[in-house]
């Protein structure tokens, strides 16, 4: 179901902007959606009122948490089963974050990811991306949502969007903890700054090298690295956010000295955050033949950066201690299946 869906099943309840606010609010809130400072026989129309039951089953049944995985670093990975039994993740995140995820597999296909190994299965709804923060809330306060999970954003703009647009508004949650996480496409760009909701904008880099860049990533748009790192930075001068970086680190591939100087000259200046993420191992057979560099060289790594004036951090994948990486999760499942 997609938000505006759910707005014309309102609509066609007898609901008014006003009454589709308030329930709309309710259900980003993980709370009964007759929920309001009015008791709701005082307040909806009396159609909408005798559809609430239907339609709470129906919303609850976008998603549902198969299995919950629970991590030392007070994360949790929730196996998330949508209404057509298909599968995604989302990350409960330390701090009062969840990471969501927006699509079933991904079609750009990272050398080092396991989500795309599968390619893109199907899009979410807006309405099942938005039912990922509703579950986190039933578990824990939600107060950043990162779309960082399965699935390249970009390639499901209208449905990240609109669910964006609803968690910036009904739900309550600032727009600068509304992080959209991208490999970088011109669409983003362009869409982005006209959006009433402006989130802000994690950009997967992972090099400053395009040849590499292309092998990394082999089905993400052809923007060279310097272009890409010009236009983050014009949506960073639009909304006022730092463009955070992100980067894993693979050992031997993306983690020298050339590399970090040509980043140096990347960013310097810039209003940025570089989040340098050692890379998760995975548990599968099969799985790409990269390792994470030592703690000691991601820790000259982002210092180096630090040194040039570069805000850098040195992040783990939430999870670590259950191989929790994206999409693994779910690899497992399917495999027990």
């Amino acid at each position: 179901m997609r938000i505006e869906q759910l707005r014309q099943r309102l609509r066609a309840c007898g609901a008014k902007p006003c009454h589709q606010e308030r329930l709309l609010r309710a259900w980003a809130r993980a709370l009964p959606l007759d929920h309001g400072p009015v008791p709701a026989a005082d307040f909806f129309p009396a159609g909408l009122r005798a559809a609430l039951p239907a339609l709470a089953d129906e919303l609850a049944g976008l998603a549902s948490v198969r299995e919950e995985h629970p991590g030392a670093d007070g994360s949790a990975r929730l196996l998330v089963e949508l209404g057509d039994g298909r599968t995604v993740e989302s990350v409960l995140l330390p701090r009062d974050g969840v990471c969501v995820s927006t699509q079933v597999g991904c079609a750009v296909g990272c050398a080092f990811c396991m989500t795309g190994r599968d390619g893109l299965l199907r899009q979410l709804t807006s309405g099942e991306i938005v039912a990922q923060v509703v579950l986190a809330r039933r578990r824990r306060p939600v107060k950043k949502v990162v779309f960082m999970g399965m699935g390249e954003p970009a390639h499901n703009l209208d449905n990240v969007l609109a669910a964006i647009d609803l968690l910036g508004g009904a739900a309550d949650i600032g727009h600068k903890n509304l992080v959209f996480s991208t490999v970088g496409d011109r669409r983003v760009f362009e869409r982005l700054p006209a959006e009433r909701v402006k989130p802000a904008l994690a950009l997967s880099l992972h090099t400053t090298d395009a040849e590499l860049r292309a092998r990394l990533l082999p089905r993400a748009p052809r923007i060279e690295p310097a272009e890409l790192v010009e236009l983050a930075d014009a949506y960073c001068r639009a909304t006022g956010y730092p463009i955070q970086y992100q980067w894993t680190l693979l050992a031997g591939i993306n983690d020298g000295d050339a590399e970090l100087e040509a980043l140096v000259r990347l960013l310097k200046g810039r209003y940025a955050v570089m989040n340098f993420i050692p890379y998760n191992a995975t548990e599968n057979a099969g799985g790409p033949p990269f390792r994470r560099p030592s703690a000691a060289r991601a820790q000259e790594m982002a210092r180096h950066l630090l040194r040039h004036g570069i805000l850098a951090k040195l992040r783990q994948s939430a999870g670590q201690d259950i191989d929790g990486g994206c999409g693994q999760l779910r690899a497992r499942a399917l495999a027990a299946a």
